[in-house]
């Protein structure tokens, strides 16, 4: 199939930036205004509305936990990565002396809500540098909250050497969903948080989050509501619901929900298999391509993101927008940083190594 003329966007620029965002295809916007007019002409308070909107989530649940190589209530319908870890760290009844692992190339999702665990709960967090972390657990290790791909660098972790490391595993999974393979059952992680907007190209605030049978009873819901209970009529007695879904985010939109699965109706369609080994694979070919042309670039593995240092990044950002390529700055760090999907062409990427600095 021609993926690319389901993305109308890249009739524009060169998108290499669904590691914050992904590219919105037609057929989202589509199901997005199916929903939209249904709630125009036939009102969104019936019950069977209601019944529609629960089985979009089913179904969503189901598509996800496919991806994720898991059964479908071991997964919660979250609003972004971030929801998810906030459910693990804040869920965990963790307290003075205990201790949780991280690396040195986290993203604030993880560690705004490490440094509010450590200011509300005393706990105390231990950075190491990304490659060491499984090596660096000890005794008072009661949590590794630590990204399966480095949304700095695209390094990927060792994720053999933390399912062994003693401690349970959090995954920010936030540039792994969609990206690369994610069966969280031979990753080995207890938990794992993602995002739909990025590389599944969902509707910004939608995530997911995977929690392994057996660390279900150890997380308290940090928050509650209609959908957390099973008999909303015993909501004070707290009910919890089975599984993963105890953890939702809240009752499903429809149209959202109906965006996510028709974005994931196309990439399966495509094969989201090999788009993802064709991904992995142009952005080995981009940055070989950006370093035999003078450029630093980042250490990394097989992934997705390929980060180059820039004397001035935003700026080099920003011509780079201007040349036709959505890249992102990283700021805090010398990185420009691209992010090849499985809708990149060869030929943008090769223009791209064309367009570095060093050539021109």
């Amino acid at each position: 199939m021609d993926l690319r003329s389901h993305f109308p966007v890249l009739e524009r620029v060169a998108y290499l930036n669904a590691g914050s965002v992904g590219p919105v295809p037609r057929t989202a916007v589509e199901a997005t205004e199916r929903e939209l007019r249904d709630g125009l002409e036939n009102g969104r308070g019936g019950k069977a509305q209601f019944e529609h909107a629960i089985e979009l989530a089913d179904r969503l649940r189901v598509r996800i936990a496919g991806l994720m190589g898991c059964d479908a209530w071991e997964v919660a319908l979250t609003g972004a990565t971030t929801d998810g870890v906030n459910a693990v760290i804040g869920g965990l009844e963790l307290g003075p002396g205990d201790e949780v692992l991280t690396s040195d190339e986290e993203h604030p999702g993880v560690l705004a809500p490490l440094g509010l665990a450590r200011k509300r709960r005393g706990i105390d967090v231990r950075v190491v540098p990304f490659e060491e972390v499984a090596g660096e657990v000890g005794p008072r290790t009661r949590l590794v909250a630590c990204s399966h791909v480095s949304w700095l660098t695209g390094r990927v972790a060792d994720t053999a050497a933390l399912a062994g490391c003693g401690a349970p595993v959090l995954l920010d999974g936030a540039q792994g969903l969609g990206a690369v393979p994610t069966a969280v059952r031979e990753l080995g992680c207890d938990c794992y948080a993602a995002s739909g907007q990025k590389w599944l190209c969902g509707p910004i605030g939608s995530g997911y989050l995977y929690v392994r049978e057996s660390r279900i009873e150890d997380l308290s819901p940090t928050a509650a509501g209609y959908l957390t209970v099973s008999d909303p009529l015993l909501a004070l007695d707290l009910p919890l619901r089975e599984g993963v879904a105890r953890f939702d985010g809240g009752f499903p939109a429809p149209p959202t929900t109906a965006w996510a699965l028709a974005a994931l109706d196309l990439l399966g369609e495509a094969g989201i298999d090999s788009l993802q080994e064709r991904a992995t694979g142009l952005a080995a070919g981009l940055a070989t391509a950006l370093a035999e042309g003078g450029l630093t670039v980042a250490p990394r593995g097989r992934s997705t993101l390929v980060s180059w240092e820039a004397a001035d990044n935003e700026a080099e950002s920003a011509r780079l927008l201007a040349e036709g390529f959505l890249v992102r700055h990283l700021p805090g760090t010398p990185y420009v940083r691209a992010s090849v999907g499985g809708w990149t062409s060869e030929e943008e990427l090769e223009r791209l190594a064309s367009v570095s600095p060093s050539r021109s």
